[in-house]
C-alpha cells in the first residue's frame, strides 16, 4: 500500500476543479473565510451532471472511482470542508468545487470513493484538497474542515489527524444516513427512481411529504431503519448478509478480485445453471400461487446433485486410482464445470432475495410503504436493482414501493457534509426542524 507521502499528483487537473473565480467579490471571500462552516449551499436549479459517453471522465490513478457530479450553478460562496463516509468495504468522499476553466459563480458537488484498503490513497487526495484550498485562500483562511462518519471515523481516526494536521469532527452513522437521504429526496431532481421492466429508471418528483418510510441501507452489512421524521429515526433490524457476504464468497469461489468484476461476471451469467428453480420441479409454473417456472426454489440447489453425478461418472469410468494421467483428464472432463459468473448471478440474486425480503417484513410489520434502498452494495446494478424491487412487489402484491437512488453510496457523506450547514438552507426547507449544528470533537467511550 503505498503511503501518503508517495501518492502521485497526477490528479491536479482535477484539484483544478477547486479553483476561486478571479471575478469573486472580495467580501463574500473574506466572510466565508473569517466565518468557515456557517455558508449556506444554495441548491436552487440544482442537477445531476450525466456523463457523455463520446467523453468519459478520465479515470484516478490512485485507486479512487468518480461518480456523477451534482451540478449547483447558483451557489456563491466558499465552502471549506469536505466529509467522508469510511465504511468496511468502502471510504465515499464527497467536496464542492468551483467549476473548471470558468469565471462564472456555481459549482458542484464531487463524489469520489476509495476501497477501505486504500484509505491511505484517500487521505492523500484529501491532503491536496487541503493544499489547493490554502493556496487559493491565503493566509487568513482557516484550514479546511473534515467531517468524518462511519466505523472508520473511529478506526482511522489517529491516522486522519496525523496526515491531515487537523481535528476530525465526527458525526453519528445513522444520524448522516437519514440527513442525506432527505436531502436526495427533498432537493435533487432526477435522484430517486422506481425500476420495473417496461421503464428501467421512473424518476420520481422531488418533494417535501416524505415521512415515514423504510430505509435499507446495504453496505457490508445490513441497517434497515424507520424513519417518522426529521432526526426521528430507530434502527428497526438488520442482516449480517451483506455486500461483505457477496464479496467474501465470491473471492473464494471465483477469480474475481474487485466487487465491480464481480458484478460484471453476474451480468452475463445464468443462475439457473446451478440453482434449482420451480420448473426443475414440476415441469411448469405452479401458478396456482403465483410461482413462475424461472422463480428460484433453492439457490445453488442443483450443485449437490450435478456434482454426484459427475463423481458417479468418475467412478464409473474406473475411478482416479485406477486411471492413468490421460485417462484421468479425460474423466475430469465429465464432471460439471460450473462457471464464475454462473456463481456471481445466483449468489448476486440469493443476497438481494434475502435483503428484499427482510425489508418488506419489516415494512409490513411498522406500516411502511416507501422503502428506499441506499448503500455501495447496489452501484446501479441492474440485477441487483430488479432483483430488490421484484421481491417488494412480489411479497406486497404491489401495495409497497422500492426506490433507489443514483447516488446511493453517499447518503453518510452527503449527510456529514450537510452537518456543516445552517437551518433553513434548503431550497423545500428539507431540515427546517432540525437544530443549528455546531461540530465538537467526539470522544468514544470504550
Amino acid at each position: 500500500m503505498a503511503s501518503v507521502s508517495e501518492a502521485a499528483t497526477a490528479d491536479a487537473e482535477k484539484l483544478k476543479d477547486y479553483r476561486l473565480p478571479v471575478e469573486r467579490k472580495a467580501s463574500t471571500i473574506d466572510q466565508t473565510i473569517l466565518s468557515p462552516g456557517t455558508v449556506s449551499i444554495n441548491v436552487q436549479g440544482a442537477f445531476i451532471v450525466d456523463e457523455d459517453p463520446s467523453n468519459p471522465p478520465t479515470p484516478c490513478n490512485d485507486g479512487a472511482q468518480h461518480d456523477t457530479d451534482i451540478r449547483l450553478p447558483n451557489h456563491k460562496a466558499i465552502v471549506s470542508h469536505v466529509a467522508l463516509d469510511i465504511g468496511g468495504s468502502l471510504a465515499k468522499l464527497v467536496y464542492f468545487s468551483q467549476e473548471p476553466h470558468s469565471s462564472e459563480l456555481g459549482g458542484r458537488l464531487n463524489f469520489l470513493k476509495y476501497e477501505t484498503d486504500q484509505i491511505d490513497q484517500c487521505l492523500g487526495f484529501i491532503k491536496r484538497l487541503q493544499n489547493e484550498y490554502q493556496t487559493q485562500n491565503g493566509s487568513r483562511s482557516a484550514k479546511m474542515s473534515i467531517m468524518a462518519t462511519g466505523g472508520g471515523a473511529y478506526k482511522y481516526y489517529d491516522e486522519m489527524r496525523r496526515v491531515l494536521g487537523v481535528e476530525i469532527l465526527r458525526e453519528d452513522e445513522m444520524d448522516c444516513l437519514i440527513i442525506g437521504l432527505d436531502f436526495f429526496i427533498t432537493e435533487i431532481p432526477r435522484e430517486v427512481f422506481t425500476y420495473n421492466d417496461i421503464d428501467p429508471m421512473h424518476f420520481e418528483e422531488a418533494r417535501a411529504d416524505i415521512y415515514p418510510y423504510l430505509l435499507v441501507n446495504i453496505g457490508s452489512g445490513v441497517s434497515m431503519i424507520k424513519v417518522s421524521g426529521p432526526r426521528k429515526f430507530e434502527r428497526i433490524g438488520g442482516t449480517s448478509l451483506g455486500g461483505g457476504t457477496l464479496w467474501g464468497l465470491l473471492s473464494l469461489l471465483t477469480g474475481a478480485r474487485t466487487f465491480d468484476d464481480m458484478l460484471k461476471m453476474a451480468e452475463v451469467g445464468d443462475n439457473a445453471a446451478v440453482d434449482m428453480l420451480v420448473g426443475d420441479i414440476y415441469g411448469a409454473d405452479y401458478s396456482k400461487i403465483g410461482l413462475k417456472s424461472t422463480t428460484i426454489a433453492s439457490s445453488f440447489g442443483k450443485v449437490f446433485k450435478l456434482k454426484r453425478q459427475g463423481e458417479s461418472q468418475a467412478e464409473d469410468h474406473g475411478g482416479l486410482s485406477h486411471e492413468t494421467h490421460e485417462d484421468s483428464n479425460d474423466a475430469s472432463t465429465s464432471q460439471p464445470v460450473f462457471k464464475p459468473e454462473d456463481i456471481s448471478r445466483s449468489l448476486l440474486y440469493a443476497v438481494s432475495n434475502n435483503i428484499g425480503q427482510i425489508a418488506y417484513l419489516q415494512s409490513e410489520k411498522h406500516n411502511l410503504e416507501h422503502i428506499y434502498f441506499g448503500g455501495s452494495f447496489i452501484r446501479g446494478h441492474r440485477q441487483t436493482i430488479q432483483t430488490l424491487s421484484y421481491a417488494i412487489n412480489f411479497w406486497s402484491k404491489g401495495e409497497k414501493k422500492a426506490y433507489f437512488l443514483r447516488h446511493e453510496g453517499y447518503l453518510g457523506s452527503v449527510g456529514a457534509f450537510l452537518k456543516r450547514q445552517p437551518r433553513n438552507w434548503g431550497r423545500r426547507n428539507s431540515f427546517e426542524e432540525y437544530p443549528v449544528v455546531r461540530p465538537t470533537i467526539q470522544h468514544r467511550e470504550d
